[in-house]
């Protein structure tokens, strides 16, 4: 554990720059977050939950620079029929996003509803994340409720017809983000979430997500392009009975991305699958960390995650299911493993257990190793170059993960994106 006058002297001087919004209905839950916040101090590389990862750039006052790239390639999700939501360095453009109205949803910006007092996002905002800071602290996601003062509040009525997607784009090579989302599913509704945009120089995103009985959210992001940014971000999840919460989440480029998941099912039936796929190439560092809580009856989660390294890259994952007194019937399945394309690259893994029913179905598996040397004779004895053979290797090795899409048109065109970017590194 660090040092905590350290951890309150990074705190203090992190903090410095930064403005507490006042006002509205939001303001009780900022002002606990914030004291959360100080108590628990910002994380250090000696804290365990960081001991894989180097938190230092996200603690740094200095806002680290991010070049910002250029490139001809279609954005991601750009053939698809969706309402448009964008964010440029962290702040909302209302010139190039979309009429917020759709039927079966209604979507308004963080900005505004919270400088009224009364709102429907009052018994969400701030308090999945509370929630999720026990038995694990997780300060960035308290910093990110107390300081947001942008993003969208979604509440989900009906059956959209089409997806939302939320859309972030660079344009400062200096820019600090803090963005915060809402989003409540009501019984029976059902949504489709897109995200995709490197967002900042460095980004500090938090989605609380509250699906009712019955209902059904859809969340598939990808996380690239600009390399040189950093990023946390974390989604908070509470699942009624029979409801479904399925997210997907790619990443190629960045030097550092941490993402955290923690998810509650707290209704019996209820299901959740959480996935990810990412390519790293030289300084490049990716960590998944998920927690999944079952608290009621016949409930199933899944994890998988795939993680493709070379060049030095590093990826991390740690993942964990705890199972309550009560919640028989739980089948958890957990799967983290990595492709290390040579020797210099390093996969780090903490898959755990925890179990208190006596009638479960709960499983963990972490591997990591080389291209498939028999696949590999398979393919060059059929005339496949050799580079065109690791691509292939490669994408079969990912598809698990990108399976866990339910729309086949999204997984596609996701699958198509790695074979380009594969291919752009050969």
């Amino acid at each position: 554990m660090a040092k905590p006058e350290l951890k309150h002297s990074a705190t203090q001087a992190r903090l410095a720059g930064l403005t507490l919004p006042a006002g509205g209905w939001s303001e009780p839950a900022r002002r606990d977050a914030l004291s959360r916040l100080i108590a628990m101090g910002l994380p250090q590389r000696r804290d365990e939950y960081w001991k894989y990862t180097r938190p230092d750039a996200l603690v740094d006052p200095a806002t680290p620079f991010a070049a910002v790239l250029t490139s001809d390639e279609i954005p991601l999700f750009d053939h698809v029929d969706r309402l448009q939501i964008v964010f440029v360095d962290g702040v909302f453009d209302a010139d190039a996003s979309d009429d917020l109205a759709l039927q079966g949803v209604v979507i308004e910006r963080l900005a505004e509803t919270a400088k009224s007092e009364i709102h429907w996002a009052k018994a969400v905002y701030g308090t999945l994340e509370a929630r999720g800071q026990k038995p694990v602290e997780r300060p960035f996601a308290a910093m990110n409720t107390a300081f947001a003062t942008d993003g969208v509040v979604i509440h989900v009525t009906g059956k959209p017809s089409k997806p939302i997607n939320l859309i972030y784009r660079h344009r400062s090579e200096s820019s600090d983000a803090i963005l915060h989302h809402v989003i409540r599913v009501d019984t029976g509704a059902e949504a489709t979430i897109l995200e995709n945009g490197p967002a900042a120089a460095r980004f500090n995103k938090c989605t609380e997500i509250d699906v009712a009985d019955g209902g059904v959210l859809h969340h598939v992001r990808a996380q690239g392009r600009d390399h040189e940014r950093r990023a946390v971000t974390h989604m908070f999840a509470r699942l009624g009975e029979e409801s479904v919460f399925k997210s997907f989440t790619l990443t190629v480029n960045g030097m550092l991305t941490r993402n955290e998941c923690v998810i509650e099912l707290t209704g019996d039936n209820a299901v959740t699958h959480v996935a990810g796929a990412c390519v790293g190439d030289g300084d490049f560092h990716h960590d998944d960390t998920v927690f999944i809580t079952h608290d009621a009856v016949n409930c199933e989660s899944r994890q998988v995650f795939k993680k493709v390294l070379r060049n030095g890259a590093t990826g991390v994952f740690q993942g964990k299911i705890l199972v309550q007194p009560g919640a028989q019937k739980t089948d958890g399945y957990q799967i983290s493993q990595s492709l290390l394309l040579d020797e210099d690259s390093q996969f780090l893994a903490k898959p755990e257990l925890e179990i208190y029913a006596d009638d479960v179905a709960c499983s963990h598996g972490s591997t990591s190793g080389a291209i498939d040397e028999d696949a590999m004779f398979y393919l060059r004895s059929r005339g496949v170059p050799e580079s065109t053979a690791t691509d292939l290797l490669t994408l079969a090795f990912l598809a698990e993960s990108v399976d866990e899409i339910e729309n086949k048109a999204l997984a596609d065109d996701i699958l198509a994106r790695l074979q380009g970017w594969l291919a752009r590194r050969r």
